[in-house]
Parts: structure tokens; C-alpha cells; sequence
């Protein structure tokens, strides 16, 4: 096999017409003979190039609204024909086949009309055929055959045939492949995951997810460990769609903990107040709500200033000066928001290793969508966890009840809660995290560590006393004993939410009025493993 082939005929079919007019102009510079269809073939004459229909190549004209155009031994056959088998080129000739050595093609737009809502009909009509059909065979065919699915390999193309007078070698032809065969399995991707959706099929009998390459990161998790970024084409606000505005380019774990920070900030609305959340290694070291931005973050840096160096910073509205300024007065990773003052970027300016990010709008926090997890031999699915419990979800099951302000306080600790590793233990006190136990194997521990945070934090502070004293406190699962209820009773606690729905929860019940707790079960547990 000739690694070198020459590139003389081009089938050009796209949807995104982005780069088409100057693609088509270098290559019939080049003396490639150009066909199209439809629109694509409008474009190109309207521009002054010479273009040959496929109906005329075919000699059976587009019908069926397009849905038949390309299905055809003429198209197919020029791009499947072996260029060096003796019975390909007698068959080539037998039956006048022209081989296509280019196929530039991108499929029509479903999962844009997925994104904005269409209804089912509408995304039925945006699913292409021939157009994957043609992707697959040319990719098959990339001995000979080059094969274009992305604007952004245009230049590439034209570099590949600048180099080498007009041909292409065999080792470009294949990465061109690859994209191809990517490209069709993430179009079949996203139409089955639409599918399911649509027929409100939970567990499909096969499943696939694929992303789009966003970033090639310098490492994963540790620096041995090879990473890279991809994007699922969604529009969901957050770590994969923000613009940023400075700073070096984010890591493995930067994204991680960035996706964890904003997904908890979102939990709490900006028409109700500014909320601030700072996390370190995936898990919240302080989370508050404030009147302001700035009450907010000093708020929240107040719960564990220590983990909060080198953390990662969300916010629910937009950053002013003020916060911005009071944020570089801690080394931080990364600060995102759903948008920023000029002010502000002109204050984080002058810390280069600083990241910005911004959004334009905050994840809705109860959306329905699908998280995976890879295990070895295959991958678990679930829905995302969006459960929400309002004020009357809640059962009061203590002989006293919490007054209004502790009953805030319960929600607010619930929220957090929710995004703290198990075993979490959260204590808030005036919308704010006073002490936040995290990851533990024992619930027991996660309280007594969330305490001991608060009491060292009161001695940095100078405070008479923990903000644990008089703090609501949340625990993401039931209490199985009464024992982290005591150890949370211990720290200054005076009311709590839990699940409940343990064997033991009368016992825990009673542990609780004995000890003077106001108690209120959700329903719902919030693991976060």
C-alpha cells in the first residue's frame, strides 16, 4: 500500500456551513473536482464554484424531503473501492463508479435541536442517515480515503495537502478516522440517551455516553496518572461550558472541585440572598448565606479558614470589588460565578495564578439528568441526586419543635449536607457552617471532628465559645444509634435533621428529648459516595 494517495474528487455535504466557502475555494484550486447536495451545493455555486449535484452523479434526483439522496452503489462505491484490488477497479469501471478520495460531512444539527427543546417529531427529522452512512464507510476506507467530520480539521486538511503537493499520507488519513468513528458513535450516543429519555426508560438494555475532547490535562488525580476533559454538548451551566478569564489552564482535580463548588452554591437562589461556598478536595469546608457577597464568603471562610487555603471558591451571583478583593487576601485556586464586575477582574489581574471563571447562570439544582461511575467490568447509572425537602416534608418527632429561625437554620444544613461525602455531619448557626465532618467511616466521627473544626476555629477567632453552641445540625443518613446524636447534643447542638427510618429511631427519639433537641425527619437520605 502507497502511504501517499492524491486527493482529485470531494464530496462536500454539511450542516454547519462555517469554513465551507473557503474549503471549496482551496480545493478547486487544487483541481479537486467538487460534489455536493442541496444546500451545501447552493452555497458553493453562489460563491462561483463549479459543483456537481450527487442526483446527477447518481441519476436519481433528492426525495422523500432529502431523506434519499446519497443511499446509492455511485456514492458508496466511490468510497468504498479498494484502490488497489484488481476486481474493486474492474467493478469501478464496469459500472462507471468514480472514486471519492475527500468526504467533508457533518450530520444534521439533533442534539442543538435536543438542547432546545424540540418536540419529538422535530428530533426524529434531525436524525441523519446518510450521512453517518457515509462517514462509515469512507472511515473504513482510510487506506484511500480522507474523511472530514469537524470545521476544525479544515486546516489541518489543507496544511496535509500544502505539504505534500496535493495528497495526503496514510497516518493523517487514519487520525481523520478516528474522529470519524467518534463522531458517529457520539451522534448514536446522544439519539439512544434521547431515547430513553423520551420513552421514559430508565435502564435501557444498552447504554452509551460520549463527550467531546475540551481539554488535554497535564495529569489526573496524581501526577502518574494520565487525564484528559471532555464535554457532553449539554448547555448546563457550570465548570464545562464557563469562560475563563485568567490563570493557568485547570487541572483534574481543579474541575472536580470546581463542578462540586458551583453545584453546591446552586442549591441556594440568588433572588433570596448571596451565598458563598468554599470546597477542598471535592468536600465543603464552609458554606453561608449573607446579605451580600462579601458577608457571605467572610462568612463562610469563617468556618475553617485553614482548609479554605488553597480552595476553590463558588458564588451565586455575580463578583463585586469588594468580594474579589477580600478573596485575594487567601491563596486561591479558583473563584466561579455567573459573572463578574470589571472591577473585579481588574483586582484578580494582579494574581496571575488565580482562576476566573464565569458562567452566565447557575445549574438548576433539581434538574433531572444522569451521573455514571466507572467500576471494573462496566459503569453504574443513576438519576442525579435532586431531591429536595421543603419546610412541610418535615416531620417533627420530638416533644419540642424548632422555632422558625432553627427551622431555617435545619433547611440550610440539609442543603450542605447533601454535598458532603458520607458520613456527613454538618452544624449551622445563623445560615452559616460552623463545623462540617466529612467522609468518615463512622457517624459518630464525623460529628466529633466537625466539633473539634469548630472549637479550634474559636480559638483562632478569639470567640468566648464554638459557633457549635445553639447550631442546628444535619446528618445526611439516619442516626443507627443515639450516639452521634449525643456527640452533636455535646457540642452545643439544639436541633437536628436526619432521615430517620432506623430500627433504633424510637430509641433515638427519646435520646433527643432527654437532652432537650428539637428533631425533624425528611424522608430522604442524601449518601455521597
Amino acid at each position: 500500500m502507497t502511504d501517499l494517495y492524491p486527493v482529485r474528487r470531494a464530496l462536500l455535504s454539511v450542516s454547519d456551513k462555517t469554513g465551507l466557502l473557503d474549503l471549496g475555494r482551496a480545493l478547486a484550486a487544487r483541481g479537486v473536482e467538487l460534489i455536493s447536495t442541496g444546500g451545501t451545493a447552493r452555497a458553493l455555486r453562489d460563491a462561483g464554484l463549479e459543483v456537481r449535484d450527487v442526483s446527477e452523479l447518481t441519476g436519481f434526483p433528492e426525495m422523500m424531503d432529502g431523506r434519499v439522496k446519497t443511499l446509492h452503489p455511485m456514492v458508496h462505491g466511490g468510497l468504498l473501492a479498494l484502490r488497489d484490488d484488481p476486481s474493486h477497479i474492474a467493478d469501478m469501471e464496469s459500472h462507471l463508479i468514480g472514486a471519492i478520495d475527500l468526504l467533508v460531512v457533518n450530520l444534521y444539527p439533533f442534539e442543538e435541536s435536543v438542547a432546545r427543546g424540540a418536540d419529538y417529531a422535530t428530533c426524529i427529522e434531525n436524525i441523519d442517515i446518510g450521512g453517518p452512512a457515509m462517514i462509515r464507510a469512507a472511515s473504513k476506507n482510510h487506506s484511500f480515503v480522507n474523511v472530514v467530520v469537524d470545521v476544525a480539521d479544515y486546516d489541518a486538511l489543507l496544511a496535509e495537502l500544502e505539504a505534500n503537493d496535493g495528497q495526503t499520507s496514510y497516518g493523517f488519513r487514519q487520525r481523520l478516522a478516528l474522529t470519524a468513528y467518534s463522531r458517529t458513535a457520539a451522534y448514536d450516543a446522544a439519539v439512544s440517551a434521547w431515547m430513553a429519555e423520551a420513552l421514559e426508560d430508565p435502564a435501557p438494555r444498552r447504554r452509551a455516553f460520549a463527550g467531546t475532547l475540551a481539554q488535554t490535562l497535564r495529569y489526573g488525580e496524581n501526577p502518574h496518572q494520565g487525564a484528559a476533559f471532555y464535554t457532553d454538548g449539554s448547555n448546563r451551566p457550570g465548570v464545562a461550558t464557563a469562560v475563563q478569564h485568567q490563570g493557568k489552564e485547570l487541572s483534574y482535580n481543579n474541575i472536580n472541585d470546581t463542578d462540586a463548588a458551583f453545584e453546591l452554591v446552586a442549591e441556594f437562589s440568588p433572588e433570596d440572598s448571596a451565598a458563598c461556598a468554599i470546597i477542598k478536595h471535592a468536600n465543603p469546608c464552609g458554606v453561608a448565606r449573607g446579605a451580600t457577597l462579601l458577608e457571605a464568603y467572610k462568612s463562610a471562610f469563617d468556618c475553617d479558614r485553614t482548609s479554605a487555603f488553597g480552595g476553590i471558591v463558588a458564588l451565586n451571583k455575580p463578583l463585586d470589588a469588594e468580594t474579589a478583593q477580600e478573596i485575594t487576601g487567601i491563596f486561591t485556586e479558583v473563584v466561579i460565578a455567573p459573572g463578574a464586575s470589571d472591577a473585579a477582574k481588574e483586582i484578580f489581574a494582579r494574581k496571575k495564578n488565580l482562576r476566573l471563571l464565569t458562567t452566565d447562570g447557575l445549574p438548576d439544582s433539581r434538574e433531572g439528568m444522569k451521573t455514571f461511575r466507572q467500576v471494573s467490568g462496566g459503569f453504574l447509572v443513576q438519576d442525579k441526586d435532586n431531591g429536595f425537602v421543603g419546610i412541610d416534608d418535615l416531620k417533627v418527632v420530638t416533644k419540642l419543635a424548632p422555632t422558625e429561625e432553627q427551622m431555617r437554620d435545619l433547611l440550610f444544613a440539609w442543603k450542605v449536607a447533601k454535598h458532603v461525602k458520607s458520613n456527613a455531619i454538618v452544624y449551622v448557626r445563623d445560615q452559616a457552617t460552623v463545623g462540617v465532618g466529612a467522609g468518615q467511616m463512622s457517624r459518630v466521627d464525623s460529628a466529633l471532628i466537625a466539633a473539634r473544626k469548630a472549637e479550634r476555629m474559636a480559638e483562632a477567632l478569639e470567640l468566648p465559645q464554638p459557633l457549635t453552641i445553639g447550631s442546628a445540625v444535619a446528618s445526611d443518613a439516619f442516626f443507627p444509634f443515639p450516639d452521634g446524636l449525643l456527640e452533636a447534643a455535646a457540642a452545643g447542638a439544639t436541633c437536628v435533621i436526619q432521615p430517620g427510618g432506623s430500627m433504633r429511631d424510637d430509641e433515638v427519639i427519646a435520646a433527643a428529648d432527654e437532652a432537650g433537641l428539637a428533631m425533624v425527619f425528611t424522608g430522604m437520605r442524601h449518601f455521597r459516595h
